[in-house]
């Protein structure tokens, strides 16, 4: 299927890794220019590679989602180097590295740079980038959440809580994007082996008995065959397969979504 995104320059936020980078892969694959945005020192190392595997011209900036200047600087020199950005994709994230079961595990000062991070963040990209793409009535943005934002997941309250917040505020900018044909979605995913994931299960395990600590791999293992109906993970190319289809005239229909790719984890009836 031709996704029809050839040419079309998009940004990767948290890109350097995990989720984010395989939808920046997805989306190179495509034809697209693309900057990935990311805190990593590699980022720049991992756009090079991007633009060799898939010759498309690509950018390594190195940005902090929380700033709102950092945001600003990096279009500026995005805009620069790959021409006006079509598509967002923001995958950037942080946990609050803490088991949060019950809440008060979680010290009130560790939620700050969760939501500084994973809300404001949203924020700040949604904020610098709707402008130019209302102006030329023409793009996409698709946030990557949770399904912990759905479901009140008690293993890191203040990263559940920010994904329900980017899941509400997709939403609201979905309304107010659409009469410039700007279209919002979210992309939910469930049980994704990444070093996000990694961060979770050592939070639970640091918090048990010696004898109760388990392997990630055992404790991973057990969680999806427990709680996901399909009984299998889901991969980061999973997930971008989605994102690449909502980023693409495919989708045109397609705004104001919420979408699980969690292995039937969450159904709604």
């Amino acid at each position: 299927m031709d996704l029809q995104l050839k040419g079309e320059a998009a940004i990767v936020t948290g890109g350097a890794s995990g989720i984010g980078l395989a939808c920046a892969e997805a989306l190179a694959r495509e034809g697209c220019p693309v900057a990935i945005w990311d805190v990593a020192r590699d980022v720049g190392a991992v756009a090079d590679s991007l633009a060799k595997k898939f010759d498309v011209t690509t950018a390594g900036l190195s940005v902090d989602v929380s700033s709102l200047d950092s945001v600003s600087a990096a279009l500026e020199q995005s805009e620069s180097n790959l021409g006006p950005i079509v598509h967002l994709v923001h995958a950037a994230a942080v946990t609050s590295g803490q088991f949060g079961f019950p809440f008060t595990n979680v010290d009130p000062k560790s939620w700050h740079r969760v939501l500084n991070v994973n809300v404001m963040g949203m924020v700040h990209v949604a904020q610098l980038l709707a402008p130019g793409m209302i102006s030329r009535r023409n793009g996409t943005m698709v946030f990557v959440a949770s399904v912990a934002g759905q479901i009140g997941s008690q293993t890191d309250p203040p990263y559940s809580a920010s994904k329900a917040a980017n899941i509400n505020f997709a939403q609201c900018l979905a309304k107010d994007l659409a009469p410039h044909l700007v279209r919002v979605n979210t992309v939910n995913p469930g049980m994704v082996q990444t070093p996000l994931n990694r961060q979770v299960w050592q939070a639970w395990n640091d918090q048990q008995p010696l004898d109760k600590r388990r392997s990630y791999d055992d404790w991973a293992g057990d969680k999806v065959r427990n709680i996901v109906p399909l009984g299998r993970w889901q991969s980061a190319e999973d997930i971008a397969d989605m994102v690449a289809f909502l980023s693409s005239a495919r989708a045109a229909q397609v705004t104001g979504q919420t979408i699980n790719v969690d292995g039937g984890f969450v159904m709604h009836w």
